[in-house]
């Protein structure tokens, strides 16, 4: 007996897997992404397709540790002062968002002629955006640490910290809510705080030391078994505290962003959350119900139109007042107009206390499934109207088992003249990038360039930076290059780091990161047409070549200041021997 169920339990998982193995590389292949790959694959194997499964929400809930994995990987990038750093954009366009939506959504549901307290929390559901699929498409596209991505980041974040009292709303509005007095609310709100509050002293005193013990024990495994404990047990704590699990992870990853054992925090962590967040596609595939559509197909479809161009036109002017470009705050508008996982939480919560009945529950369900399987195909078409088309990686080369002297990473303007002089004293060096049009020009030239982003930990090693002396990052991204260097200096303390700095805020900040040696792009060359420029003017050489020495000078000891009393901001104009600072635009 316990054979059969063994074996029944494994064509359950290897059919999970099979579908996933089969469907994303088609759909990635035809240019419908891998979110769309994943829910096709679970409504073909699901109740309503091959009827393979029969209980999709079982593995939904399951799977949602997928979404709790992507948040803590996230908060990883994200140290204390960064997140603080975006406090105005968390409170300010998260909140903002927030409200409107709800306030506005919940509309949908009274024109359609029901009562005002299901309506609310329809809405209010639909506030809620799937972090999941945001999530994914931001890695997809590259854009997670890019500023606007950081911004959708934040406005999420918001959203996570909103489910807490739209679940107090739910039983204030319940038969009966209104017996719920102001002291259970507060001590509800009092038990979250404490829950966050316990979780920070955990981990700024009992984490790094715990990890330091198990390092010391040189056991991989259990090494990796800590990680997953970390964002489990810390996702089960802020449950405890009746908030997000999610939220829970997040914090644990923000309060190890600092750690020594960040990186391989995250290395342990990935396949897991790979694993998770594909199986949480899938499920969300098979609960689409599609008895419920067929039934109420005219509804479902009003809804879902209806509640996807309101909450549109809310994200698009609440990124407009805040002085978003238009591009940016279109793209916001496509990838978070959908319903999300929380919603789910919500209305489970709203059939219990008697707010919705069981038939509009699945109704509300369906709405929110199918808004979350139009958002890749919205993205597709955004795409299509708005960027160019994607470039071919067929005939790139990934890096494997590297050997060099030298690791240059990024082979733009920058890195083509600063390898120039290795190449030139026949230094073996490494070359990587992540372009693939300017990989093929470099190889009409002669150049050996391997397709690798240098942010990524298994990629600098099968390049070799494990062996290499140096490092030269000559990235065009100042982030990225802050990204690289910080790893670099983490996991390969033998090797020296020198970075092409974007301004002098960018080179205190490399500076500060443990960086060995960094260059301003534009400092020497506008030094050198300066200089002759005094040339033309007719100034003796040997003038000029005091005057270089004395602006380098000047500019080194400002550089020094600077470093020990952090008195760095806006932008500088330096003019002789003053410096005079300005805010930035």
């Amino acid at each position: 007996m316990a054979t059969e169920s063994a074996g029944v339990d494994l064509v359950s998982v290897v059919t999970l897997l099979g579908a996933a193995v089969v469907a994303v590389p088609v759909f990635k292949r035809i240019g419908l992404g891998s979110v769309l790959g994943y829910l096709a694959a679970g409504l073909a194997i699901g109740p309503f397709g091959l009827g393979l499964f029969s209980d999709p929400m079982a593995i939904l809930h399951v799977a949602e540790l997928g979404v709790v994995m992507f948040l803590f990987i996230i908060g990883l990038e994200m140290e204390p002062s960064k997140l603080w750093a975006m406090r105005r954009d968390i409170l300010g366009l998260g909140l903002l968002q927030v409200l409107l939506c709800v306030g506005l959504l919940g509309l949908v549901g009274v024109a359609l002629g029901y009562p005002y307290a299901g309506s609310l929390i329809a809405g209010a559901g639909f506030t809620l955006t799937s972090t999941a699929i945001v999530m994914q498409m931001l890695q997809e596209r590259g854009d997670i640490s890019a500023p606007k991505g950081q911004r959708i980041v934040s406005i999420l974040l918001l959203e996570d910290l909103a489910i807490v009292p739209l679940l107090a709303l739910v039983a204030f509005l319940a038969p009966g809510g209104g017996e719920v007095t102001l002291m259970d609310r507060a001590q509800g709100i009092g038990i979250g705080l404490a829950a966050i509050a316990a979780l920070v002293v955990a981990g700024v005193y009992l984490l790094n030391p715990m990890f330091r013990l198990l390092a010391a024990a040189r056991a991989r495994e259990v090494m990796t078994a800590a990680a997953l404990l970390v964002v489990l047990g810390a996702a089960l704590w802020m449950q405890l505290g009746g908030l997000s699990a999610a939220m829970g992870a997040f914090l644990a990853g923000v309060l190890l962003s600092e750690s020594s054992f960040r990186h391989q925090l995250e290395t342990d962590v990935e396949p897991f959350r790979g694993i998770l967040l594909g199986l949480f596609f899938l499920a969300v595939g098979m609960a689409l119900d599609l008895s419920v559509i067929a039934d109420n197909w005219r509804l479902i479809a009003v809804s879902v139109l209806s509640l996807m161009v309101l909450k549109s036109l809310i994200i698009y002017a609440v990124a407009r007042v805040n002085k978003a470009t238009h591009a940016e705050a279109l793209e916001r508008t496509v990838l978070m107009a959908q319903g999300g996982e929380f919603a789910f939480v919500l209305y489970s919560a709203a059939l219990a206390v008697g707010l919705l009945t069981g038939e509009d529950a699945a109704i509300l369900n369906a709405i929110i499934i199918v808004s979350m399987a139009l958002t890749p195909l919205m993205v597709i078409l955004h795409d299509r109207f708005r960027r160019a088309p994607q470039v071919s990686l067929e005939g790139m080369e990934a890096p494997d088992g590297l050997k060099g002297q030298v690791l240059v990473v990024g082979f733009g303007r920058f890195g083509q003249i600063a390898s120039q002089p290795l190449l030139a004293r026949r230094v073996e060096v490494t070359i990587i990038d992540d372009d693939p049009e300017m990989i093929r020009a470099a190889e009409t030239f002669g150049f050996k360039v391997w397709f690798g982003d240098g942010t990524r930990l298994d990629i600098l090693k099968a390049a070799g930076a494990e062996t290499a002396r140096a490092v030269l990052i000559a990235t065009d991204n100042k982030e990225t290059t802050t990204r690289i260097a910080k790893l670099v200096k983490h996991e390969f303390p033998g090797a020296v780091v020198l970075a092409r700095a974007w301004d002098r805020a960018h080179a205190l900040e490399l500076i500060r990161e443990g960086v060995d040696h960094q260059m301003r792009e534009v400092f020497h060359s506008a030094l050198a047409l300066g200089s002759e420029a005094l040339e033309v003017l007719g100034v003796d050489p040997d003038d000029i070549g005091a005057i270089q020495e004395g602006i380098l000078r000047r500019d080194a000891e400002r550089l020094a200041l600077q470093m020990t009393g952090d008195i760095y901001s806006g932008k500088s104009l330096i003019i002789g021997n003053a410096e005079h600072t300005v805010k930035a635009s």
